[in-house]
């Protein structure tokens, strides 16, 4: 049996995170407009800032206190009913095996999953596929005007 909420639901501390918020805020506010202090913009800005910052607790608690029936949440959080038929049943299916069609080619194409390598004539991995970078880099030092490699020329390879 679910817990019954009253009054400030079920997110109570974040109910009381914003509100001190809010308080604090608002103080800090009315000191810098009020009080005849040199740095009362800082204290009119950090208020501001503070007041803004609540509006974060007020969210979390909104949004915690929000009560979803589980009917309504089938298609979002995968209770899905097998049994569904008709128009909406053969959209869902037809979606899923498209999704899935999709999902597989790129694993087959060597697209966004880098778990491809590529294998010499001998076995060991070089690489994984695509993120292989050729970068030939020279030293010069202030005297001297021919570059020094420090990396050995690297030949082209035919990749199958």
């Amino acid at each position: 049996m679910e817990p019954e909420y009253r009054g400030l639901g079920r997110c109570a501390f974040c109910f009381w995170l914003a509100v001190a918020f809010d308080i604090v805020g608002l103080l800090v506010l009315l000191v810098g407009v009020f009080v005849n202090v040199f740095f009362y913009d800082l204290l009119i800005y950090a208020g501001a800032i503070v007041i803004f910052l609540s509006l974060i607790w007020w969210v979390f608690w909104y949004s915690g206190n929000i009560e979803v029936p589980p009917a309504e949440l089938e298609d979002d959080v995968g209770l899905l009913k097998k049994d569904k038929g008709g128009f909406s049943g053969a959209m869902s299916r037809l979606s899923s095996r498209v999704s899935n069609t999709i999902r597989n080619s790129f694993r087959r194409n060597g697209g966004p999953s880098s778990t491809r390598t590529q294998r010499s004539a001998a076995g060991p991995t070089l690489a994984p596929l695509g993120e292989q970078v050729v970068v030939a880099m020279a030293t010069m030092t202030p005297h001297e005007d021919t570059p020094h490699n420090t990396v050995p020329s690297v030949a082209v390879r035919d990749v199958a």
